[in-house]
């Protein structure tokens, strides 16, 4: 009777061990999945710096004259530093509190002023 109330005992402290590491983050599925996350986080940003360069390019070859509508690329360039700042701040933050993000607009359609007014 006794080898079986240590056993009991010691499968306990196994127990409470394992929970002890789930909740300090030590489990070894969440350090793979973080890990896979933050893999995946920087493969974003990476993304994001292709986008980057390909807004840029955009940018400077977009028409501009008589052109009643065009495309805001400042405000996309906005909206994708947002996205990167938000996406750097999960790899390596800088705060214990979760912060309120900025939204970003989504709209990216501008109508010239010039354009509009009779002639």
């Amino acid at each position: 009777m006794q080898l079986h109330r240590s056993h009991a005992f010691t499968c306990c402290r196994i127990a409470a061990a394992s929970l002890l590491m789930w909740f300090a983050g030590l489990h070894p599925s969440y350090a793979a999945d973080d890990a896979l996350e933050r893999e995946r986080l920087a493969a974003i940003t990476r993304q994001l710096d292709l986008i980057d360069r390909l807004v840029e390019q955009a940018a400077t070859t977009a028409p501009r004259a008589h052109v009643r509508y065009y495309f805001d690329y400042d405000r996309l360039r906005a909206d994708l530093t947002l996205v990167r700042v938000g996406i750097q701040n999960q790899l390596a933050p800088q705060r214990a509190q979760p912060r309120d993000p900025a939204s970003i607009t989504g709209d990216y359609t501008r109508v010239d002023a010039k354009a509009e007014a009779p002639r």
